[in-house]
């Protein structure tokens, strides 16, 4: 990449130096401005690799400028400068699109990681691939819409908060968000805050000193330290303590750990995730969860939906689960009956995708000759399946017996695109819009059926 151009919009001249010879020797050229309408007159001019604001100027604020940058220059990380312990500003920054903040009197060591961070986001803008979809399966709206969330939020150093019961995937979710991020080449660092003991979960987040309690016999990094430049992932995260929450709310204000023992608090760059299968807003109302934290990590929810509000996406992760174990298990493949496949469909799975994993798995041990009928499944008697798992669609004629799932897929291919024609009076263009396909991918597929040309 050239020289870096950074745009730094401050109306005190004392700041402004500071910043200009601190960015000088990290070889960044700088172009300043004391407002919002000279910072936006700069961005009219030339194009820049990153941006940080004072959030007090004299004809605005630094989110007037944040708006500004989202809206025409959206591919350029903004970072605010916040007086000291003004989180409120800095968290509505973020859920406006600001990238980072950094909290006044500034701490040098925290503004160049930042600034290192801001211009991994410009350098690779572009490069990285940004599909996820063989990763994150499914087609239907809602998945479609996470993997779409996904690709913005990777920019972003906002904290995110996950939601989503338990076996939907959210430390997938995490993981991806990782991965496309400018700190993809840096730890990724998951924690379950339900399984360390509450004695022992300050050594672990925040690390120790050699003696500084019973058994301490050396120096230990914490996890944070072990994620610094990268991600942090507190699964579970409702399961923390009150005592430990106030701690790592000031670790994730203050972008600073104390280690158990130490005189001085270490500077950490670590981007928070964090996901809970449980109603963190009430448990805040109940008093189990303190607000302040709640109101910091939750800068950015993603909800990630139940398998039972993503019954369309149930073939393909039947098929790429099956497809998998027989991989794993030496075999040229696993097949599955439609009766099978129709019970799966109409199961209400209460553990969602992993509980989908188990089944299949289970069915593939206790099947015989590879082939997967509805009985192998042994799936729960439940108040929440109450559909018939031997019905079979009436949508479409199936013959009975053994069939391949991409078959079965192509069937229900069919059908959909049949029955969309027939809601849009075989208005093609109107069809193709609605099945989120081309025109010219709906004509292919009419044509493989010879229906190409027939008079509707």
């Amino acid at each position: 990449m050239s020289q870096p151009i950074a745009l730094i919009v401050d109306d005190e001249p004392d700041i402004i130096e500071l910043l200009e010879l601190t960015l000088a020797r990290m070889d960044i050229d700088v172009r300043a401005a004391g407002n919002v309408t000279e910072a936006i007159q700069w961005l009219n001019r030339q194009p820049f690799h990153f941006c940080l604001t004072d959030m007090r100027l004299p004809d605005g604020d630094g989110l007037d400028l944040v708006t500004y940058i989202q809206k025409h220059v959206p591919c350029l990380p903004v970072a605010i400068i916040t007086a000291h312990g003004n989180m409120d500003t800095a968290v509505k920054a973020l859920k406006q699109g600001a990238f980072d903040f950094v909290s006044k009197p500034v701490d040098l060591d925290i503004l160049r990681r930042l600034v290192d961070s801001a211009l991994r986001v410009t350098e690779e803008k572009g490069s990285k691939d940004r599909r996820s979809r063989d990763i994150l399966l499914g087609e239907s709206a809602s998945i479609r819409d996470i993997r779409s969330k996904i690709v913005k939020l990777a920019r972003t150093q906002a904290p995110i908060f996950i939601s989503g019961e338990s076996g939907t995937g959210k430390e997938l979710v995490a993981r991806l968000i990782h991965a496309k991020s400018p700190r993809s080449n840096m730890p990724f660092i998951a924690i379950n805050c339900g399984a360390i003991p509450a004695e022992l979960m300050e050594s672990e987040f925040f690390g120790h000193r050699k003696g500084s309690f019973s058994g301490a016999v050396a120096d230990k990094n914490g996890l944070f330290q072990a994620a610094d430049g990268g991600t942090l992932f507190l699964d579970e995260v409702a399961d923390l303590p009150l005592s430990l929450q106030v701690k790592l709310l000031r670790a994730i204000q203050e972008k600073k750990v104390r280690p158990v023992g130490a005189e001085r608090e270490i500077p950490v760059d670590v981007r928070i995730l964090s996901a809970t299968h449980k109603d963190l807003g009430k448990m805040v109302e109940e008093g189990r969860f303190r607000q302040d934290l709640f109101y910091r990590i939750n800068v950015i929810e993603l909800r990630v939906p139940p398998l039972r509000q993503r019954r369309d996406d149930i073939p393909l992760l039947t098929d790429r689960i099956l497809s998998q174990l027989a991989q794993d298990n030496g075999l040229e493949s696993l097949e599955i009956s439609l009766r099978a496949l129709h019970a799966l469909d109409h199961y209400d799975f209460p553990g969602n995708v992993r509980e989908l994993e188990n089944i299949l798995e289970r069915a593939a041990a206790l099947c015989e000759d590879n082939h997967i009928d509805i009985d192998d499944l042994n799936l729960p008697k439940n108040p929440t399946n109450t559909a018939n798992p031997h019905a079979t669609p009436t949508d479409f004629s199936m013959p009975e017996g053994k069939f391949s799932l991409e078959d079965y897929l192509g069937e229900i291919e069919r059908h959909t695109i049949l029955k969309t024609l027939e809601q849009t009076r075989w208005n093609r263009s109107k069809a193709a819009r609605q099945l989120g396909m081309t025109l010219r991918q709906l004509k292919y597929r009419l044509q493989k059926w010879g229906l190409d040309g027939e008079d509707h």
